[in-house]
């Protein structure tokens, strides 16, 4: 068989075992599209987790190519294929070089890279040319030290250059980071057919409840204070405050799952929390129009997890400088908070995550480029904040106001016209 140098090439210096959960994150973008659609694994092979997660996240009218490693043999790939049922067999065509292969949408490479970062251009390169517009690359690299071979630095520059997403995986031995590239533009009004994304780093506890992983670290803080404290002081007590503070802590950074609304004209809650104000206004910053902003204050004791109003793509982020007054009163308008831009079927949306009295720390995982789809997860602001939704006024009609209780993700707060 002559075998892609692309697919040789990407385990060149010895592969790295790919998780199931690490081969859910590489599949994850190929998961979120409702549409039929064209897809590449490069670098399958019949015992790869990569390629179950694939297979699994098909769909009805999807057509999934698959070029072999230099590990197996296309015929017994197809034999694999073929020992999965009809089902599988209609949908997943396996070709014995990229070379075969159709531009995809979404474009998946099995294996981490490992080679120097003059072979990881070489393979992004040659990837690029099987990319469909607006198309996604989903690639890994080992992140433990001396795994990568100089790959991540390259990684690293092109995720600046071309991320919409990056997902560091530790449940996998070793640990990779996974990113995801698009290196030619998406329209905002793709985004309406995606899913929300998965995001590994959020713990499962449950099946319906999650805990970010800054509350899996922060817990995680809290005892290691109290290992310190019971090693420094074995006959004080005084270990048990840290070790008790770990369970409320971790609990604040819950991450329940939400029922989206179906509706493509509702407009979700960004947040949990308690309706501030509904108004009308204008801002500069996001354009010449009246915007209708919706803010809502999160007490310390509701889920801090923010979610996507509606479905666009982030075209703008940014931070502004500000103080740190309590979020419920109104001069919170000019605290530190953060921005995110997104540009959508109905115009520009934009969502601000405020500090309050006690929040200092804001966390926003979109990158300017990427697509997020209404409710889907895209960053937290850490212990009592408020969170403002900007919608174009002459576009959608308010559905809420001044002291009504919104869960984020599944309470309609506005309605497009």
């Amino acid at each position: 068989m002559t075998q892609s140098p692309a697919v040789r090439a990407a385990g060149s210096s010895g592969p790295v075992r790919v998780g199931e959960r690490a081969a859910r994150t590489l599949a994850a973008e190929l998961a979120r599209h409702h549409d039929p659609k064209n897809a590449l694994l490069i670098g399958g092979d019949p015992a790869s987790a990569v390629l179950a997660a694939a297979i699994d996240a098909l769909l009805p009218g999807d057509l999934l190519t698959v070029v072999p490693t230099d590990r197996t043999t296309a015929g017994a790939l197809r034999e694999h294929v073929t020992a999965q049922g009809r089902w599988v067999a209609d949908r997943v065509r396996v070709v014995d070089s990229l070379a075969e292969a159709d531009p995809a949408a979404v474009v998946i490479a099995a294996e981490p890279l490992t080679g120097t970062p003059d072979e990881t251009r070489a393979l992004l390169d040659g990837w690029a040319k099987y990319l469909t517009d607006g198309a996604v690359l989903s690639v890994a690299v080992p992140a433990a030290p001396g795994r990568t071979g100089g790959a991540t630095a390259e990684l690293d520059r092109q995720a600046v250059l071309f991320g919409v997403g990056s997902d560091l995986v530790l449940r996998n031995q070793p640990p990779v980071r996974v990113h995801r590239l698009r290196l030619t533009p998406a329209a905002a009004g793709a985004a309406e057919r995606l899913a929300p994304a998965y995001r590994p780093s959020s713990v499962p506890l449950t099946r319906t409840m999650h805990i970010d992983s800054n509350g899996v670290a922060a817990a995680g803080i809290t005892l290691g204070l109290a290992a310190l404290a019971r090693i420094a002081r074995p006959k004080s007590r005084l270990w048990l405050l840290p070790a008790l503070a770990a369970a409320p802590v971790a609990a604040f950074f819950r991450d329940p799952q939400r029922d989206i609304p179906e509706d493509p004209s509702a407009v979700v809650a960004a947040a949990d929390g308690q309706v501030l104000s509904v108004q009308r206004l204008h801002d500069e910053r996001f354009g010449d129009g009246e915007f209708l902003r919706i803010a809502v204050f999160l007490s310390v004791l509701d889920v801090h997890v923010n979610r996507a109003p509606v479905a666009g793509k982030v075209v703008d982020y940014f931070v502004a400088d500000g103080g740190f007054v309590n979020a419920m009163k109104p001069d919170a308008e000019h605290n530190v908070a953060a921005y995110t831009v997104l540009d959508t079927t109905h115009g520009t949306v934009v969502v601000a995550q405020r500090t309050g009295l006690i929040a200092r720390r804001i966390v926003q995982r979109a990158p300017v480029g990427s697509l997020l789809a209404r409710g889907e997860r895209f960053g937290l602001i850490r212990f009592g904040s408020r969170t403002d939704v900007y919608l174009p006024a002459d576009a959608a009609d308010p559905l809420v106001g001044p002291g009504d209780k919104v869960v984020g993700g599944s309470s309609v707060i506005a309605r497009w016209r």
